[in-house]
């Protein structure tokens, strides 16, 4: 069955998110958030458009709002433990990524969602291959 209008916008399949199955890819992302000190969308997109069946639009939004309250609790439970944060890189890496936020959602709204997920999986590709590269001249050197 495909999904309706109303199911396309709010991201949801046509059989609907089930909250379990929600959870569980939610605790799979966190393991490996855990394990290999990544996150972020590149980890939550796929998992949004791939396991819960979101549309891409719907999955961006969403992984912004779960990458947005994981850095709350990180910030919350880990805080007190940095030592000295350096605001001269904090505040002007912190402003200058909330204009590129800006400036991104202005992009994603000229491109459809097709172009949107072949774009997300190309930067995948080149950041993959970026860690490849790194990993074999690492391990060589």
């Amino acid at each position: 069955m495909r999904p309706t209008r109303s199911d396309r916008t709010t991201g949801n399949s046509a059989r609907g998110v089930r909250p379990g199955r929600a959870g569980a890819v939610g605790a799979g992302l966190g393991a490996l958030t855990g394990l290999l000190g990544v996150g972020g969308g590149f980890l939550v997109v796929p998992a949004l458009v791939g396991v819960l069946a979101f549309e891409m639009r719907a999955a961006t939004g969403t992984s912004l709002l779960v990458i947005a309250v994981n850095s709350l609790a990180s910030l919350a439970t880990r805080g007190s433990t940095t030592t000295g944060l350096d605001w001269a890189v904090v505040a002007p890496f912190t402003g200058a990524a909330v204009l590129g936020a800006w400036d991104g959602k202005r992009l994603a709204s000229r491109l459809s969602g097709d172009a949107l997920r072949r774009t997300f999986a190309g930067v995948l590709l080149v950041v993959a291959g970026a860690m490849l590269v790194d990993a074999v001249v690492r391990a060589a050197g």
